[in-house]
């Protein structure tokens, strides 16, 4: 079984923020892999269902913390307890202000590099859990940065995160598989820019070309970090 977390805030008010990214993303991987209707448990929403990849079938649960942000972890502790699942069956969906809008990146470990809501899961769980970070960019002014993350997406953000959201759902059995590599490689191929005759790529030289998207090396370093960001992340759950 694996766990595949979205991270975000509760509530109608907050549904199309760019901080909810995170539950956008495991909404998107539910709709596409028919999972079960929501319902409430672990003090958060889940959906049940299964990813079928190539030649496996696994079961996975969609896990919407409804605790807030910064209490993120307790919803997941409650969650490993009871399905008695090892941490790195955990893949954690969170916002990145510090990627540029649409980037991907996909690691094991880590800091919490500021994020509120990953802090949590550490204190709760360790920091092995495996983590999908999307971009959302910066806004380039420091006294911009609540409003942009606490802010919705745009109409022009739709024209990559809604392919993006795509990617990741049909991409998501690599996931259940713990094939983070090709989860990647293979939303990059979706992802990149269709060749003359309306063909796109088909093999990994396209990904490896394509830089929204790859997998980290797992480490605490974080190379995209901005200090612009740093000040601000306590208000808004970061």
């Amino acid at each position: 079984m694996i766990v595949l977390a979205g991270l975000g805030n509760p509530g109608e008010k907050y549904a199309r923020h760019r901080h909810n990214v995170g539950f956008m993303a495991v909404d998107a991987i539910a709709d596409a892999h028919g999972f079960s209707a929501p319902r409430d448990k672990f003090h958060g929403v889940i959906r049940e269902g299964f990813l079928d990849g190539s030649g496996d079938r696994r079961k996975a649960i969609i896990l919407k913390p409804m605790t807030h942000m910064n209490d993120s972890g307790r919803s997941l502790r409650a969650a490993a307890d009871f399905y008695k699942i090892n941490v790195d069956d955990v893949v954690v969906f969170y916002d990145e202000l510090d990627l540029a809008p649409g980037k991907l990146r996909v690691k094991t470990g880590g800091g919490a590099a500021g994020h509120n809501g990953i802090r949590s899961i550490d204190s709760h769980l360790g920091n092995a859990f495996r983590r999908v970070r999307i971009g959302i960019g910066h806004p380039g002014d420091r006294s911009k940065v609540t409003g942009h993350v606490l802010g919705n997406f745009s109409k022009a953000d739709h024209e990559w995160l809604d392919p993006l959201l795509s990617a990741i759902a049909r991409s998501a059995p690599f996931l259940g598989a713990g094939e983070d590599q090709r989860f990647a490689t293979d939303v990059a191929q979706q992802l990149a820019p269709a060749r003359p005759g309306g063909k796109k790529p088909d093999d990994s030289r396209a990904a490896q070309k394509n830089n929204n998207v790859n997998a980290e090396p797992n480490d605490d370093g974080d190379a995209t970090a901005n200090p612009f960001a740093d000040a601000f992340r306590k208000l808004i759950g970061r």
